[in-house]
């Protein structure tokens, strides 16, 4: 019954990265009139509808404040959700779903069941204005104190980051993302709750809410996702540190505290968020590795994160433990995931191997970049990410085109992908005699 409302997703992502990309080549979006537009135009459609940051023009100075509105307007519906807008309009404009709006809602938002979601879609709205309403308050405030003369300009800042940081879109007023305000904790850390916040899903955060004292009641999606989210921030902030910790190209010219700022900036930006304050050219190898890493796993399943998704990631690690051990079933706490379940995560997983791997083997055809800079570029696209060695405004175009479809399946799905480009579902009617080939 959902597969065919699934199918609908990629298209109508599809249509709003089309109707994007007609609003940036407006004259009034723009400062350069060159007839060179039509390409970043695009690019930056797809990077902001799909929530990644990627740029091939810089956003301070390619576009105007016209063009940052409709940037921000792009971002803000990607994240919330193309079928999850359209049926809170329908809420607000009809007071009742359709059944198949609830299906489209369903599948995007990842619902449990039909009656989870149009209480979960108005958590999501307030939640999504909750959190973007504050920071962006609080940015705003630290703006107007130490960087801007007028409060006009310090609010369109603190409102565009707010927005940015949420949705896991590293898009910047500033040419340098945020370099100018390396270790800066005001600016800084909230953006880093922000996009955290924005990281976890949807549904965590509603089951958060209603019980965040009780985590022995939480459902295994939310411990995963919850536990899972602070072992990989722990664990990537520690290991930034020790990596860089004196190299002068990022942390080595920084006292403690802007090292530990920046140290938990880059523990959390790679699980999606898309903000720099240093200059990811410059970090070391291993860094470089363990943020494509993270890049990839990604975020929580029904958020703003991309990626595998943390959920995938940890049901793989339980799959493998079970095997380890010899146990007969994939046991997570006291509960044990089906079959089917499974299946699907590996799909996931192996999916997006072979499209990073493929990918990324096209654009090393394409250039004559490193296979490090473009696997790094290739996985921050998948991963709807943003962060950048640089390298993305120097791509070819049909390189830049790789990078689109890979922003757009990042952010539409694999599953989803593949089940648009399915025809139809077969039902076995007969079970074949099972035979165990060698394994390993």
């Amino acid at each position: 019954m959902i597969a065919h409302p699934v199918r609908l997703l990629p298209l109508t992502f599809l249509a709003f990265i089309i109707l994007g990309a007609g609003l940036l080549l407006l004259p009034a979006a723009r400062y350069s009139h060159d007839g060179s537009a039509v390409m970043p135009a695009l690019f930056t459609s797809v990077s902001a509808v799909t929530v990644t940051g990627l740029a091939t023009v810089d956003t301070a100075t390619y576009w105007t404040p016209t063009g940052q509105v409709i940037i921000l307007f792009l971002v803000q519906i990607g994240g919330l959700g193309i079928m999850t807008l359209a049926t809170l309009l329908g809420l607000l404009v009809g007071g009742r779903l359709r059944l198949r709006t609830r299906l489209l809602a369903q599948a995007e938002m990842h619902a449990v069941s039909l009656g989870d979601v149009r209480p979960l879609l108005r958590r999501v709205a307030l939640t999504m204005l909750f959190f973007e309403g504050v920071i962006a308050v609080i940015l705003t405030i630290r703006f107007r104190i130490l960087y801007f003369d007028d409060l006009p300009t310090a609010a369109w800042h603190g409102l565009f980051h707010s927005v940015m940081a949420f949705n896991n879109a590293g898009f910047a007023l500033q040419s340098d993302s945020l370099v100018q305000y390396a270790g800066d904790a005001w600016l800084i850390f909230p953006i880093c709750v922000a996009v955290f916040a924005g990281a976890i899903g949807f549904p965590v955060m509603a089951e958060l809410f209603r019980g965040w004292r009780s985590p022995k009641r939480w459902t295994i999606h939310t411990r995963l996702t919850v536990w899972g989210s602070i072992g990989l921030f722990v664990v990537g902030t520690i290991a930034f540190l020790v990596t860089e910790w004196s190299n002068p190209g990022t942390l080595g010219s920084m006292g403690w505290w802007g090292r530990f700022v920046t140290g938990v900036e880059g523990g959390i930006m790679p699980r999606s968020g898309g903000f720099n304050s240093f200059d990811y050219s410059q970090v070391r190898p291993e860094t470089l590795g363990l943020s494509t890493i993270l890049m990839f796993i990604g975020g929580g399943s029904a958020g703003t994160a991309g990626g595998i998704k943390i959920t995938t990631f940890l049901l793989l690690a339980y799959v493998i433990l079970a095997e380890l051990r010899g146990d007969p079933e994939v046991m997570v706490g006291k509960r044990s995931i089906s079959t089917a379940t499974i299946r699907q995560a590996v799909t996931i997983a192996l999916l997006a191997v072979m499209l990073v791997v493929g990918t990324t083997l096209l654009v090393l055809m394409m250039t004559d970049f490193s296979l490090g800079e473009v696997l790094f570029e290739c996985v921050s696209a998948f991963g709807t990410t943003g962060l950048s060695t640089g390298i993305t405004p120097r791509l070819p175009a049909n390189a830049q085109g790789v990078l689109m479809v890979l922003m757009f399946i990042g952010r539409v799905g694999t599953i989803t992908a593949a089940s648009a480009l399915a025809m139809r579902r077969r039902t076995p009617r007969y079970h074949l005699p099972e035979e165990r080939p060698i394994i390993g």
